[in-house]
């Protein structure tokens, strides 16, 4: 699991310094360009900044081996984080659409031509990001990760949105003006959309809701491979951080003594962990088959 916590880290530390370095590009861009959209850009990117912050501090708490205080380790730190990354998205809409309606009410320049070069830069770079961090999400099994992939998907949506809504300014002219705050104004409620998105799956995991048939299959297909194992019946999953804990009820003869039932136990336990690393713990029930 050290393997992941590294991988993750590293991933954090990429969103961060790539949000910054955005943040201030668009920042320039749009102040010189005469774009709100891609001012709004900036200050999500901006918020981001803080949330992958957050993010690198969720990974390296939730990481912490079990001790006396925390007997199931200290995972669950890592979908309270991803609460606090899907605050700081919604904080970011509300400041987008806010001041986007301000800005229609409002006359102004048309946004200049180049804010469209730089869009379109932005949006292929966050969606590159969106891609590495959300496979690295997948390889190490981290929420406040995938929460983090989705934050520069949804920053290569309104950079869409503003690369439209300045397009259709700069083609249409006087008049038009406001098209890129709308655009802005649309891409608010992707946000939001997005952080619904993000919280919905953390929520189940501090909920411990049942979501993991998938790894509940390959644990009844290991058991089936452990000498002694007659069959298993109750299965029950938790995630917590980048890591799962099992409960597991299994089937032995009847007739054999508890120390062989004891051994059965503690071989599947070690198959189970040994063929999926992220599994923490293993606690299994044993019962005798008539």
């Amino acid at each position: 699991m050290n393997d992941n916590k590294e991988k993750a880290v590293r991933t954090a530390y990429l969103s961060i310094f790539g949000n910054m370095a955005l943040a201030f590009a668009k920042g320039i861009a749009g102040y010189f360009g005469n774009s709100y959209a891609l001012i709004a850009d900036a200050i999500e990117s901006a918020t981001d900044v803080f949330s992958s912050v957050l993010v690198l501090f969720g990974i390296r708490y939730s990481s912490k081996p079990a001790d006396e205080n925390h007997p199931y380790g200290h995972g669950r730190a890592e979908a309270l984080v991803t609460f606090a990354v899907v605050g700081f998205l919604l904080v970011s809409a509300t400041i987008i659409a806010y001041e986007s309606v301000h800005n229609i009410m409002t006359p102004h320049k048309t946004p200049e031509k180049f804010t469209l070069i730089v869009l379109g830069a932005i949006v292929i770079i966050k969606e590159i990001f969106y891609r590495i961090v959300s496979k690295k999400s997948d390889d190490v099994n981290s929420s406040s990760l995938k929460a983090d992939a989705w934050h520069h998907r949804s920053d290569a949506i309104t950079s869409a949105m503003a690369f439209v809504g300045i397009s259709i300014a700069i083609i249409f002219g006087p008049g038009y003006e406001t098209a890129d705050d709308w655009a802005a104004l649309l891409a608010s409620f992707f946000i939001i959309y997005n952080a619904y998105m993000i919280f919905r799956p953390a929520l189940g995991e501090i909920l411990d809701e049942h979501l993991y048939d998938d790894v509940i299959g390959e644990i009844r297909e290991i058991a089936t491979t452990v000498e002694g194992v007659i069959d298993t019946e109750k299965c029950f999953v938790r995630k917590t951080g980048m890591t799962y804990l099992v409960d597991l009820h299994l089937t032995v003869k009847g007739s054999i003594t508890v120390t062989e039932g004891h051994e059965i136990a503690h071989r599947l336990k070690d198959a189970i962990q040994h063929q999926i690393p992220e599994v923490a713990d293993v606690l299994i029930h044993v019962e005798p088959n008539p």
